[in-house]
């Protein structure tokens, strides 16, 4: 597949040019990677071999842990291999495709993490309707809506940026493809395009952003109502998501909620989301969240048991 201009590839720049720095971050991440595969995995076998984490709220974090696997695997990958090239190239296909995989996992996590905190607002704020308004059904459709969200989403991307005439040059100043450093390459004016970009990748963070912030203000009032032993056990509740929330969006905010230009410290932002944050989301839940971990001693020391037997 070529575009209009027959450009049949890219060239990705990377996170540096330098070759010493390029090993070193190649066993660096490396290690992320498999710490984000390994650590997100452990969440879902969890959730899904442990009773006790039947709760809309695991229901939830096992699907981000599995977004996660996915978001992560669209860019990594490709750039941990890019690490032991000189010369880092992506087919003008597979340019697309990667595109379009990180929007659609990237957009489908915002909206799992506002659902996320739906579903503590609920439980929080509305507590004797809770298994009424969370049943699984309305649980799932959530999750549906979700991936529809963020699949209607990544359409609008791609779809724009495949439009775009690409006549030279092919150098992506940047790790993965995405469509600001895409819009820079573009022979034709891309002001509409940037701000399409702007009002769909932009206001889609902002807006589920808002939405975050107003679900935990209005939980934050709840809570003086409650007791001190209610309102500490429902802090703590909260303070992984708000943690994971505020790594995963500030990144995306600064880099999507402005015009369609680039700056150098984007790739170093765009690490932030695409790698650190789903590498952090299992020890954040895991290391604060006491259910969980009882659940995966309980997990671990059933499969020693098994093992020994």
């Amino acid at each position: 597949m070529e575009n209009a201009n027959n450009v049949s590839e890219f060239i990705l720049l990377g996170l540096t040019q330098n070759q010493d720095l390029q090993k070193v971050f190649f066993g660096l991440f490396l290690v992320f990677y498999s710490a984000i595969v390994l650590g997100n995995l452990l969440i879902i076998v969890t959730v899904k071999s442990s009773p006790n984490l039947n709760s809309p709220m695991y229901f939830f974090l096992s699907y981000l842990s599995l977004v996660d696997i996915c978001y992560s695997s669209v860019t990594t990958p490709k750039l941990i291999s890019d690490f032991l090239v000189k010369k880092k190239t992506i087919s003008f296909i597979g340019c697309i495709a990667q595109l379009f995989g990180f929007h659609f996992f990237g957009c489908t996590e915002i909206f799992l993490l506002t659902v996320m905190a739906y579903d503590r607002y609920i439980a929080i704020c509305k507590p004797l309707h809770y298994t009424t308004i969370m049943n699984k059904t309305v649980c799932s459709w959530m999750v549906v809506a979700s991936w529809i969200g963020g699949l209607l989403h990544s359409i609008i991307q791609t779809v724009f940026t495949t439009h775009l005439p690409f006549c030279g040059p092919n150098e992506i100043d940047h790790y993965f493809c995405d469509v600001q450093p895409l819009l820079k390459l573009a022979c034709t004016d891309t002001y509409i395009a940037g701000l399409i970009v702007f009002a769909d990748s932009g206001i889609i963070s902002l807006s589920s952003f808002l939405l975050l912030s107003v679900s935990y203000i209005l939980i934050l009032i709840s809570l003086r109502t409650h007791s001190s032993e209610g309102r500490l056990k429902a802090l703590s509740t909260c303070a992984s998501h708000i943690i994971v929330v505020i790594l995963f969006f500030g990144p995306c905010i600064f880099i999507y909620m402005r015009p369609s230009t680039t700056f150098s410290e984007d790739k170093s932002v765009a690490v932030f989301y695409t790698v650190i944050t789903p590498m952090l989301n299992p020890l954040i839940y895991t290391l604060r969240n006491q259910e969980v971990k009882n659940a995966m001693r309980k997990l671990w020391k059933k499969k020693t048991t098994l093992g020994g037997k």
